[in-house]
């Protein structure tokens, strides 16, 4: 059976506070309630899951653990901090009375979680180049995963010996205890819902059935894949526990920094420096693309800021079926360390080009224009 992340059960985001958490929990537990809807299973069933989530997500440890491992960070059998050693679940009592108290006058719940469920999904963070994102690649990423343990073969128990069942709770996983006019069912605290008892735990495994490893998976990066854009593993996340299936591995993509090219969905955009000759006279440039090199014919009189577009010279997106374009963006570059003789040649063009700053330098003079007719108001 497959288990549902915590936060979305109670339709909180990741970041929510105790509060924002406690009142999400108690308005599910409001609507579900099993004394509220008597002759409505999938209403407990919710309660109970509800119950679930909040007792992990109201406690820091465990829920830093959750959000660290996933499940398995507050499985006590798969041996992390934030539920082993007995404490995976709690006190009923102690963890929700307050809410009890405070929406039916009394203590009450339900409890418990399936025997059997889903591995948690995985994510990795793979941080790729523009290069390799435009072209695919295939690369291998090594990943911490629980497997199997090979001593107990995932019984938990000391070769030789096999797991009984629970004396608590008769291999159900499940108590129920008898509060006032509350029937509450909740996870048998000696087995901690799984209804088996190990009684000499593996000692490699330390009862839990699974060990922590290292495994090396090779990743196809299709052409086209953008910032963020994720690639599914199937069932090369955690594995499920009693039996379970695995859960899924995300590898979510990042884009290095480029020296040249920063890019935008299909497009691609780049700075174009061009010396102040070639812009005022024109004439023609190299520039790079992801594909080899190309030509721009640079006309005269070109202005700072004007883009160039070559079709076709950008990314072919994952779901696309053309390619988008390369936008150059022109840079007129004010030359520096003159030399005297150079100074002296922009002096003079200055002098010549004076009484026609209309006709040389059109937009300067518009410019002044409006000033003077800001001020003249």
């Amino acid at each position: 059976m497959s288990k549902r992340d915590y936060y979305e059960i109670l339709g909180v985001n990741r970041d929510a506070s105790e509060d924002e958490i406690k009142k999400a929990y108690r308005k599910l537990a409001m609507k579900h309630h099993p004394d509220r809807n008597p002759d409505n299973p999938a209403a407990e069933e919710k309660f109970k899951e509800a119950k679930e989530a909040y007792e992990i997500l109201s406690d820091a440890q465990k829920r830093a653990a959750y959000d660290q491992y996933g499940h398995a960070g507050v499985d006590p059998q798969a041996g992390f901090g934030g539920g082993g050693g007995g404490q995976g679940f709690g006190n009923f009592a102690d963890a929700f009375g307050g809410i009890f108290d405070e929406i039916f006058g009394g203590r009450g719940g339900g409890g418990g979680r399936s025997n059997i469920y889903r591995g948690a999904d995985l994510r990795y963070n793979l941080e790729i180049t523009l290069e390799q994102a435009a072209h695919g690649t295939e690369t291998k990423i090594r990943i911490p995963t629980m497997e199997v343990c090979e001593s107990c073969h995932g019984s938990g128990a000391k070769p030789g010996t096999q797991p009984t069942t629970c004396p608590t709770c008769g291999g159900s996983g499940q108590v129920r205890l008898q509060q006032g006019f509350f029937s509450i069912q909740q996870t048998c605290h000696k087995c901690h819902g799984t209804g088996r008892f190990i009684s000499d735990p593996c000692n490699t495994c330390h009862g839990a059935g699974r060990v922590k490893q290292h495994k090396t998976l090779a990743v196809k990066i299709p052409a086209g894949v953008d910032e963020g854009d994720r690639i599914r593993l199937a069932g090369e996340g955690e594995h499920g526990v009693n039996g379970g299936p695995p859960g899924d591995l995300y590898v979510q993509i990042h884009l290095k920094p480029h020296a040249v090219f920063t890019r935008d969905h299909s497009d691609l955009h780049c700075e174009m420096p061009i010396s102040f000759t070639t812009a005022a006279l024109g004439g023609e440039i190299e520039i790079p693309t992801l594909d080899g090199a190309a030509n721009i014919k640079i006309p005269a009189e070109t202005q700072s800021g004007r883009i160039f577009r070559l079709r076709g010279k950008g990314i072919k997106g994952v779901r696309s079926h053309t390619h988008g374009d390369l936008l150059c963006h022109v840079v007129v570059e004010t030359p520096v360390h003159l030399t005297e003789r150079q100074k002296e040649l922009l002096r003079e063009l200055e002098e010549i080009s004076k009484g026609n700053d209309g006709k040389h330098n059109p937009r300067a003079q518009s410019w002044m224009d409006k000033v003077r007719d800001f001020f003249a108001s």
